[in-house]
């Protein structure tokens, strides 16, 4: 097999198949591989004498010394449908240049961080959660994770555990991590969309300053379905939030490269 020049020929490492729609995976990380949290890179498998990629967000944070990732599985999709299948040991091509817009450095200083994940949009917030700067950032960090089934609540153990076992920031993460899971189909303690948790004044339990967003105060990180992103984007923009970018930071970021 010959590696094209701009990716790397990386071994699978582990896998682990939460359900029957995602699984997540980790890879061998070349050391000359550098990437900020909240950053994705190309990730495929050849397809003849051609790479088939497409973009994955890191779920490791940027210390880890090898890179995990979070999938769907799609049983038609040209990749999905070959890398649910892949085993340790087996051969995954990454990108060698990781980039994207959803990072803190986007984002002006603020207290609270809130992380909006819709379905696999969650594996940049378990790269964001688990670097320690993000900590000198901010009091307080809230994932909320959203999804149809109990069963598709991926890292749900770690995030409930407010990564208590992570080694660098455990300790900060017990206190300051709030982790707000919510289910669209099965019966669970937190029912319906981000909205109606937003809504119903259950996002913000817990918490301390407003039960409601404040451009003062609130910054924003959002990854998942192009309808959620463009539906809070527009409820933000209403409330005065600013979009952010790496040349002028602002009070909300998302995955520019995934929304058309």
């Amino acid at each position: 097999m010959i590696v094209p020049a701009n990716l790397s020929s990386e071994t699978v490492t582990s896998v682990r198949h939460w359900d029957d729609y995602l699984f997540s995976f980790r890879l061998t990380r070349p050391p000359s591989f550098r990437f900020n949290a909240g950053e994705f890179v190309m990730l495929g498998l050849m397809n003849g004498e051609k790479p088939l990629l497409r973009a994955y967000s890191m779920a490791s944070p940027t210390w880890d010394e090898e890179i995990e990732f979070l999938s769907i599985k799609v049983p038609d999709g040209p990749l999905t449908s070959r890398l649910q299948k892949i085993v340790p040991g087996d051969q995954v091509l990454l990108g060698k240049k990781p980039t994207g817009s959803l990072v803190a450095d986007a984002l002006l200083p603020g207290k609270r961080l809130f992380m909006l994940a819709t379905g696999t949009g969650l594996a940049p917030f378990m790269s964001v959660a688990r670097e320690p700067d993000i900590y000198d950032r901010f009091n307080q960090l809230v994932i909320v994770h959203s999804v149809r089934q109990v069963v598709d609540l991926a890292y749900r153990d770690v995030l409930e555990a407010r990564l208590a076992d992570d080694p660098l920031v455990g300790e900060l993460a017990v206190e300051r991590l709030h982790y707000v899971p919510t289910v669209t189909r099965d019966d669970f303690h937190t029912r319906g969309r981000i909205g109606d948790v937003m809504e119903s004044g259950k996002l913000f339990e817990g918490l301390d300053g407003p039960a409601k967003f404040d451009p003062e105060t609130d910054r924003i990180m959002m990854c998942g379905s192009m309808a959620m992103i463009r539906d809070f984007a527009a409820r933000f923009e209403a409330r005065g939030f600013i979009e952010g970018a790496h040349s002028h930071p602002g009070h909300y970021v998302i995955e520019r490269a995934f929304v058309g």
